[in-house]
């Protein structure tokens, strides 16, 4: 049975930690890493005392049930922590607190903190009333009485939105009982947070007398919220730029300071981990481009382009990630869809708290996936360019999609495996002849790019291509477009099909920008070119 509940921790960083050092590693490392066991934390969010009082940080996790954090599945967080955990704790004076739920009081108007955007939910203030209970054998009956009147008089308050009250957790047999009454006001209530605090509650010199006696009296306002994905790129900008690379024990994070740049991943609802990689504009409010890859490759495809956007909009965070299919896959492995794949990004951008992109950028069947994603969430997109794509199959395509299964799955002929024939014919049927010709060095690396794709995530991968049409829909698009095609692009055959359905998106159609000594993928063979081609519309 559910034994819902709370973690509450008190931290105060010791003089010599610096403070960006505390916030990265605790943003960064600790919470997500907690985030990441959505079956015990629903969420994690941080406070800063807003009365001046010390310890200065706060931060709360709901526990779906409290028994959960006696599992190996949590108390390992603790155990395997890293070197730089271990040592960072030890800079600052922690104190745990577990607690059971007794109550919850929701005004109309609540809305639970982690389904709030970051700039809805900051400086929402939370009032913490710690009463810790007599020997008196009505103590806690009468405590637990006088709170249930205490809650009814502050939600008639201005600019209240929850309270809970909370009881010592069955967790921590043998400590004396408190119990915690949580009362939550929007930012613009400071005056009113304020008077309770130092105020005495309603009735409270009645109980005081003989039952309970406060604890704490403490107001703190939310600054942060945990997502299952590391995300701060500020106070990663700020630490030291010598300051070495840090990679989880997992091997799956890695964190540079001297890049402000962050890898890592997102695990889906059905299980698939998505890689990702967060860099730019350090700012959390700085808005976001991300990328849609094209079936084979990895994220570092755009590296060229980035290394452009870098310099010319210094003003954007990036976002790229990997594919459904470039990796591993879940088991059963399932066929991809467009819808998947839409969904698939949708994911990303919530576990990272993106509530709506300035501009997608996707190619090839990241291109469809773009359009597919604007028809499917138009509200978390503001604009977008595809590339070298169509809008619907044919039998044909779907065909040939299976012939390239083969080739890839044929085992070794003369040492050489089938996937990596199959980069070999991939790379010559994308790139332009120039391209071939001219840039051997491009077309090493995207061949040995697409040498690296997992086979299975391949096989089921590709198959979101197979059977889809997306005519029907293009009028309904609601976000500004651009399409983009390589003038090489199957011997220019994409450049007549994307002409020909460029004026089917929206009201009043897009426009088709063509990029001069390319193919399939125009910001691999020519990104300076390319840019000039996207760079007005960004």
């Amino acid at each position: 049975m559910a034994n819902p509940g709370m973690l509450y921790v008190t931290m105060q960083p010791k003089l010599g930690l610096p403070i960006h050092q505390f916030h990265e590693w605790y943003n960064n490392e600790h919470g997500p890493t907690r985030l990441r066991l959505p079956q015990i934390f629903s969420n994690g969010l941080r406070y800063r005392a807003a009365d001046g009082k010390e310890p200065e940080f706060l931060a709360v996790y709901d526990i779906v049930s409290m028994p959960l954090l006696e599992t190996d599945t949590y108390t390992s967080l603790r155990a395997n922590r890293s070197p730089r955990e271990a040592e960072t704790i030890g800079q600052v004076d922690v104190k745990r607190y577990f607690w059971d739920l007794v109550s919850a009081t929701e005004s109309p108007l609540f809305i639970p903190i982690e389904q709030l955007a970051d700039d809805e939910a900051e400086s929402i203030l939370l009032l913490s009333l710690e009463f810790k209970l007599s020997d008196t054998a009505d103590a806690e009956r009468e405590t637990s009485m006088w709170l249930k009147e205490h809650v009814s008089s502050i939600s008639k308050l201005a600019g209240w939105l929850r309270s809970r009250v909370l009881r010592t957790s069955s967790l921590e047999s043998g400590s004396p009982i408190s119990f915690i009454a949580l009362h939550e006001f929007s930012k613009a209530e400071l005056a009113t947070a304020t008077h309770l605090l130092t105020s005495s509650p309603l009735g409270w010199n009645d109980i005081r007398e003989k039952y309970a006696t406060v604890n704490s009296q403490r107001l703190y306002e939310l600054f942060y919220v945990f997502g299952p994905a590391s995300r701060d790129l500020h106070n990663l900008s700020r630490l030291e730029p010598s300051t070495p690379n840090f990679t989880f024990p997992d091997h799956k994070t890695i964190t540079s300071a001297a890049t402000s740049t962050i890898f890592s991943y997102v695990t889906n609802p059905d299980g698939l981990e998505i890689p990702y990689k967060l860099e730019g504009n350090p700012d959390p409010k700085a808005p976001v481009i991300a990328f849609c890859n094209s079936l084979l490759t990895s994220l570092d495809m755009w590296n060229p382009l980035v290394k452009i956007l870098k310099a010319q909009r210094p003003q954007y965070r990036i976002l790229r990630y990997d594919f459904r299919g470039r990796h591993s896959i879940p088991s059963p492995p399932v066929p991809a869809t467009l819808n998947t794949l839409a969904d698939d990004l949708s994911s990303v951008l919530s576990a990272l708290r993106i509530p709506k992109l300035d501009t997608l950028i996707g190619v090839s069947m990241g291109g469809a996936t773009t359009l597919r994603f604007a028809l499917k969430y138009p509200d978390k997109l503001g604009r977008f360019i595809a590339c070298d794509f169509n809008v619907a199959s044919s039998p044909a395509n779907t065909e040939a999609w299976k012939q390239r299964i083969a080739i890839a799955e044929t085992p070794l002929e003369d040492g050489v495996p089938g996937i990596q024939k199959l980069a070999k014919q991939t790379v010559e049927r994308w790139f332009h002849p120039d391209t071939m010709e001219k840039k051997q060095e491009t077309v090493r690396w995207v061949e040995d790019m697409v040498a690296k794709n997992n086979l299975e995530g391949f096989r089921y991968g590709c198959q979101a291509l197979w059977d889809y049409d997306m005519k029907a829909q293009m009028k309904e698009c609601q976000v500004p477009a651009l399409l983009v095609v390589g003038e090489g692009d199957g011997k220019g055959a994409l450049v007549k099909a994307m002409d020909g359905f460029k004026g089917l998106l929206g009201k009043d159609g897009a426009e088709l920008a063509v990029v001069p000594e390319a193919g399939h993928l125009p910001m691999c063979e020519n990104p300076e070119a390319f840019w000039k081609a996207v760079e007005g519309f960004l």
